[in-house]
């Protein structure tokens, strides 16, 4: 049986593309996972990483490594390199090794001797954190150096969507395959719409930059109509802390506890239309085709999410949700002011008909095509 190694560096038991691919995996081999967390489903055997050990150097000589562009002395010197690194060291020979963005790509290639790599890129890599001025000066060169140094080795690439598909052909040489954030198509219909009122419903992790602050102040402005619900993941501590105490001055706000991926269309299917108002701060951002989206459609909503090349023309092709012009929270108000109950059943209702085409399906098919060529 093929031994397959799966390198993310990320808390594999909930994220939600890794799990995906696992499940892909394990009809070729038994698999054996790196990363953060507990033995994930889909996978033999775990070797976990500690959660403190970070993927990126932090340490004075790692960043200065960093800021004098000495990028091949920096890699493998990453915390959460070194300790899988040594957790792997007597766990070869693989048949396959894959490696979960950039980052790993280092790892993956030391360890993988003559076995095939595939990498997939869940991003453009350069820009994966632009939010922050270290990333920009410091790391996202490194990233770059990756790519140029690494992809041209893999046996096979893949990413997100066709946009940045085309980023990787024109900057690295190489064209990956599309592997999208879509899940399995979800055995739903639409649920009936309520009399006049709209339930506004978003999920997924609390960082500021997502700007769920925004969808508060919406649902406070607009009329009785209109209800959020928000499922979070996050520090209550923090910006989830922050979120809690800003959705308590508002009545038609609730925030609940986070969902299991598996269990999210199901708990979304009570609800209307989704919603994420992303302001666009960088090129994975306008170029974007999340998670979000593929729940709210197999969850049977309407989809309201800020205008971004790959989402906008999806929505705008099978009639979705209205398009926003920004992702301000005037632009979202006056859009949702401006719906009827017959727009937000039509909506629900070309979700239905689309579940399948925006499903999992395509890209189960691209995964399984790239394993049988590679094994």
């Amino acid at each position: 049986m093929n031994r397959i190694l799966c390198i993310s560096f990320s808390p594999i038991s909930t994220d939600a593309r890794v799990l995906r691919q696992l499940a892909v995996l394990a009809e070729f081999g038994e698999v054996t996972t790196v990363g953060y967390g507990p033995l994930p489903t889909g996978a033999t055997a775990h070797l976990e990483v500690d959660r403190g050990a970070v993927s990126l150097p932090q340490t004075v000589s790692g960043v200065l490594r960093l800021a004098l562009r000495r990028h091949r002395a920096v890699e493998l010197t990453a915390p959460a390199e070194r300790v899988a690194a040594a957790l792997l060291h007597d766990e070869a020979p693989f048949d396959l090794v894959v490696a979960n963005d950039a980052r790993a790509l280092p790892l993956a290639i030391a360890v993988a001797g003559d076995a095939p790599v595939w990498v997939d890129l869940h991003e453009w890599a350069r820009e994966e954190n632009t939010a922050s001025l270290a990333w920009r000066m410091l790391v996202a060169p490194y990233m770059d150096a990756l790519c140029r140094r690494y992809l041209g080795q893999a046996a096979a690439v893949t990413t997100v969507n066709q946009s940045i598909a085309e980023l990787y052909r024109h900057r690295y040489g190489v064209l990956p395959g599309v592997v999208r954030n879509a899940i399995p198509e979800q055995p739903l219909t639409p649920s009936p719409v309520v009399g006049d009122r709209v339930r506004l419903v978003h999920s997924g992790i609390a960082v500021p930059e997502r700007n769920i602050e925004a969808l508060i102040d919406a649902t406070a402005a607009l009329d009785e109509r209109f209800t959020l619900d928000l499922y979070l993941m996050g520090d209550e501590t923090g910006y989830l802390g922050q979120l809690i105490r800003r959705a308590a001055r508002v009545p038609r706000v609730r925030i609940h506890s986070p969902v299991a991926p598996s269990a999210l269309p199901a708990t979304l299917n009570v609800y209307d239309l989704g919603v994420y108002l992303l302001p666009i701060a960088s090129l994975n951002h306008q170029l974007m085709l999340p998670n979000k989206f593929f729940d709210f459609v197999q969850a049977r909503l309407g989809v309201l999410i800020s205008p971004a090349t790959e989402t906008s023309a999806l929505i705008e092709r099978y009639d979705l949700g209205p398009r926003l012009s920004d992702h301000s929270v005037s632009v979202l108000i006056t859009t949702l002011r401006g719906l009827t109950a017959d727009d937000v059943r039509r909506y629900k209702n070309n979700s239905h008909a689309a579940a399948a085409a925006l499903s999992s399906a395509a890209d189960q098919t691209t995964m399984r095509e790239t394993l049988t060529a590679l094994l």
